[in-house]
């Protein structure tokens, strides 16, 4: 093969030298014009093409530089144009790899949606090879840069490519590890599943706490990125909302979950260990409201007034205060607990908040407003049916409906002072006193346990004189829903 090495000037401030071949390194393009491969041996030592016209001499070809070059710096001199690879993508022309210098070479198989961006180099004798991007998402000009920077890390004797894989590892170990990380939410619901369904009459009430004040503020974090303070910022703003109660429950019920978390091996410190009643609401001061004759006439017309409030509620409110039974023994009723032409209602010791069962004699008025619940229930088993589809596919209304129904019915009542559905029961305690019921048959009424020795051995339900009370107090509540006058004849005690 021959080869001459030819030194010529391609401008008037550079001079190169080439090797030139006469065969392997010269290809004729359309235009007429011949390709000359050289090497340019004092600098980057890069392979670089440049089209000329050549004229033959004794030992090979020189280029006579047609057309013109003006200052070409064959050091500065790319390989690649973002113009040939848009040609190469757009023909579909595929190929190993196409060098562009400094490590950098584009890559683009037969398998690829589009080119790549490699990174080759040597380290300890080896040959490595990484991937840097494709070339949808890095440009040439990045791409350049991005090897600039790698090729200066390897001359410094760094692996690049086991850096990437050992950050590509870390970043998947992490993902990982927070995959299977369990927040507070799961702890919270296992707790639930686990210790509160199977041993709870009314394990809605921690339902509802759980999904309305623990998950919203802490349910998203890890159980072992919970810390004191992030317990603090959840009973202060149940405290600001005017719930210092809810937020003592809140803290008791927050504190059993993480115990059962360090059961669990979730985590090893309880953040609420240091805090105590008074971090959060306080004890609760008893309640001595009550609703007097005249509030109750207000509340039975504000019923019947006020704007969503249902007829269901209506009957729910009355039966509540007819019967002096609790809430959610009323809401998760069962009509098989009731003999309605037996005018008993038969609540089982699983349902009653004591554990003890009772017979609940009912009124007159009270089976009134239970046969319309039966035709509101649609054949339902539950004489309170839910009213929507839950997210838990609790069958029957759910503790939480009636405060916000009475929401309402306050809203009609504005001069009236405060008061709640558990004060329903005060208020009915206090006015079979007022008709002269015995005070322990008034306690049976509203099936409390006799205290002390008289409760250990006294077993008698009282029944009837329960029955005849309950009558005398359902006529009062009809007779002030009427509007009508009603003369109070005390019942005679029992000597």
């Amino acid at each position: 093969m021959s080869r001459c090495a030819s030194r010529f000037r391609i401008s008037s401030k550079l001079s190169a030298t080439f090797r030139t071949t006469h065969k392997s390194h010269q290809a004729r393009n359309p235009a007429g014009f011949f390709v000359i491969m050289g090497y340019h041996k004092d600098a980057t030592k890069r392979m670089i093409m440049v089209y000329t016209k050549v004229y033959p001499m004794r030992f090979g070809y020189i280029a006579l530089g047609t057309p013109p070059i003006q200052s070409l710096d064959i050091r500065k001199m790319p390989k690649l144009t973002d113009m040939q690879i848009r040609a190469w993508i757009k023909s579909g022309e595929r190929f190993e790899g196409r060098a562009d210098g400094n490590g950098l070479y584009l890559r683009y198989r037969e398998a690829d949606k589009t080119p790549t961006w490699r990174f080759r180099y040597k380290l300890a004798g080896k040959s490595r090879a990484m991937l840097i991007g494709s070339y949808s998402e890095l440009s040439l000009s990045k791409a350049r840069e991005t090897a600039k920077e790698l090729s200066a890390r390897v001359a410094l004797g760094y692996d690049v490519a086991g850096e990437k894989q050992k950050r590509k590892t870390e970043a998947l170990a992490k993902m990982e590890a927070e995959k299977n990380a369990m927040r507070v939410s799961e702890l919270a619901a296992e707790y639930f599943e686990r210790q509160i369904l199977p041993r709870w009459k009314h394990p809605d009430i921690l339902r509802r706490r759980i999904d309305k004040d623990i998950n919203p503020c802490i349910g998203s974090m890890k159980v072992e990125d919970v810390k004191p303070r992030h317990i603090d910022d959840m009973l202060k703003g149940i405290v600001d909302r005017g719930a210092p109660t809810i937020a003592t429950d809140v803290l008791r019920w927050t504190r059993r979950i993480f115990d059962y978390g360090i059961k669990r091996h979730a985590l090893e410190i309880n953040p609420c260990s240091a805090f105590e009643v008074a971090d959060a609401g306080g004890k609760e001061a008893a309640r001595d409201r009550w609703l007097t004759r005249d509030e109750l006439i207000q509340l039975f017309k504000a019923m019947r007034t006020a704007k969503g409030f249902s007829r269901q509620n209506e009957i729910t409110f009355k039966l509540l205060l007819a019967l002096c039974v609790r809430k959610m023994e009323l809401c998760a009723a069962r009509w098989e607990e009731f003999d309605l032409d037996g005018a008993v209602w038969h609540l089982p010791e699983e349902r009653s908040k004591n554990g003890d069962p009772i017979d609940i004699p009912l009124p007159s008025p009270a089976v009134e407003w239970l046969r319309e619940l039966h035709t509101f229930s649609c054949n339902s088993a539950w004489v309170l049916p839910a009213r929507k589809m839950q997210n838990r596919m609790i069958p029957h209304i759910q503790e939480s409906t009636l405060p916000v129904a009475l929401a309402k019915v306050r809203a009609e009542m504005p001069d009236v002072p405060n008061f709640t559905i558990h004060d329903f029961r005060r208020t009915a305690r206090t006015h079979l006193a007022a008709l002269g019921v015995d005070p322990v048959v008034a306690e049976r009424c509203l099936n409390h346990r006799i205290k002390g020795v008289e409760g250990i051995y006294n077993r008698h339900q009282y029944f009837d004189e329960r029955k005849a009370a309950l009558a005398q107090w359902a006529d009062l509540l009809v007779a002030l829903e009427s509007g009508k006058d009603y003369n109070v004849t005390p019942l005679r005690r029992a000597n």
